[in-house]
């Protein structure tokens, strides 16, 4: 998912795909831990679009607070 199409969802829709992103990242890892996965950059890659989602979140509480 790119920042553009982050940007587009509503608050409420990021913080429940943060929630959703995380129980994911959860689930590889434990899965990674088991056994190797077959593609281990998707536990770098969830990681990366949970601080993306995150970011966007914080910069619309700072754009709140200043308002």
């Amino acid at each position: 998912m790119k920042i553009k199409e982050v940007r587009e969802l509503t608050t409420k829709e990021l913080l429940e795909r943060i929630e959703a992103e995380e129980n994911n990242l959860t689930s590889l890892k434990l899965q990674h831990s088991i056994s190797p996965l077959d593609n281990p950059m998707q536990i770098q890659a969830t990681r990366r679009l949970i601080a993306r989602l995150k970011t966007i979140v914080n910069e619309r509480n700072i754009q709140e607070q200043a308002n």
